[in-house]
């Protein structure tokens, strides 16, 4: 058999949700994409998370990626054709302590000029608006605009537009070896296929050091597996996506009532693969339970995880490479790539055509990293 041969502009290895909108901002300024993914577009870490998409809580450096994002958020039906259960919710995140209190308070302040229109809630006014949370709570911060949408039909979508517009997509395509040969990039998946392109976007999640260290830049990458569960469909008791000051449990009610959760850590069966953990889904259930007693008798009717990579320092790195021309990196999101992974996309298409960007991405260079071995 003969192996099939592709000759683009870019080449984009990774069909997440960064990936799959860098191929469609990239095809809408006119470049050749392809686009390779090992198992299906969206199905790792962008199609298994949570569903928040939330700006409250990064870290000021993120947030100026995360307003790109939002606006492109607000586009997903002109862009997509479906809106994928998007919702702007409001994010609420709660404070079970008065230093949690004071801690969400500093953040709204340190976060003025961002329009992120923080709302602190506490006391009768928060009783009033959200009288289904336990006692557990004393009050929370709102973002009025986060809020959430269903991943699993989002992140696929990105690719799928992408290809309506002419991006050739090649899901079930591991590469097997990518280099450089003169100034084209060579990628091959088995015997199959051979990918020529004048740029590289590496946006593998949890295996992009992979193609990294193939450059000669291997980089620090720890793989970790959210734990969640929904249950079966309840009455409706909360219209907001919630999270905790200081982390461990997350949660959003969707319309047809049932109740998505997270938290803890399930277990990895192999590089590639892993599974809820039965310890952590109960205490998960119950922590959860605390915050939102309609759940006390719940049935869980589903529970999963993925594959996330995360740095040192949970933040991404994004940007060109230190070693090749022509090669960008997206990955090591840290469990927090869903809601800016957009903007991320229409950053690197910048890169790309442009050469250059308005976003801040100092923060997230790969040279802030020592090159390890």
């Amino acid at each position: 058999m003969m192996r099939e041969r592709i000759d683009c502009d870019v080449a984009i290895v990774g069909g997440g949700i960064v990936g799959g909108s860098a191929a469609l901002f990239l095809r809408q300024a006119g470049l050749s994409v392809t686009l390779l993914e090992r198992d299906w577009c969206g199905a790792k870490a962008s199609g298994v998370n949570f569903g928040g998409v939330r700006r409250q809580g990064r870290p000021l450096e993120q947030l100026p990626l995360s307003q790109r994002a939002h606006a492109i958020w607000g586009r997903l039906p002109e862009l997509l054709g479906t809106d994928a259960e998007y919702i702007r919710s409001g994010h609420l995140k709660l404070a079970r302590s008065e230093p949690d209190l004071a801690s969400l308070i500093d953040y709204r302040e340190r976060t003025q000029g961002f329009g992120l229109g923080l709302e602190i809630v506490t006391g009768d006014e928060f009783r009033r608006r959200w009288p289904a949370l336990g006692d557990r709570a004393i009050g929370g911060s709102l973002c009025p605009e986060d809020g959430h949408a269903n991943p699993r039909l989002v992140s696929p979508a990105f690719a799928r537009a992408a290809a309506k517009l002419g991006v050739v997509v090649r899901e079930q395509t591991p590469v097997d070896r990518v280099e450089k040969d003169g100034d084209r990039f060579v990628l091959l998946s088995g015997d199959v296929l051979e990918v020529r392109a004048r740029f590289l976007l590496n946006t593998a999640g949890a295996w992009s050091r992979r193609v990294a260290e193939a450059f000669g830049e291997p980089v620090p990458l720890e793989s970790l597996h959210p734990n969640m569960a929904v249950t079966e469909p309840l009455p409706r008791f909360l219209d907001v996506n919630i999270g905790v000051e200081g982390g461990g449990v997350y949660g959003r009610q969707v319309p047809r009532g049932n109740m998505v959760v997270g938290g803890g850590r399930g277990f990895a069966l192999d590089a590639d693969r892993a599974r809820p953990q039965r310890d952590a889904v109960l205490t998960l259930m119950r922590d959860a339970a605390e915050l939102f007693p309609q759940l006390r008798h719940a049935h869980v009717i589903r529970c999963w995880t993925g594959v996330e990579g995360y740095t040192p320092d949970r933040n991404p790195i994004i940007g060109p490479s230190r070693t090749t021309p022509g090669l960008f990196h997206a990955f090591g999101f840290s469990g927090a790539g869903f809601q800016i992974g957009p903007g991320v996309g229409q950053t690197l298409a910048e890169l790309v055509t442009a050469g250059e960007t308005a976003m801040p991405l100092e923060p997230f260079r790969i040279d802030r990293f020592p090159l390890t071995t």
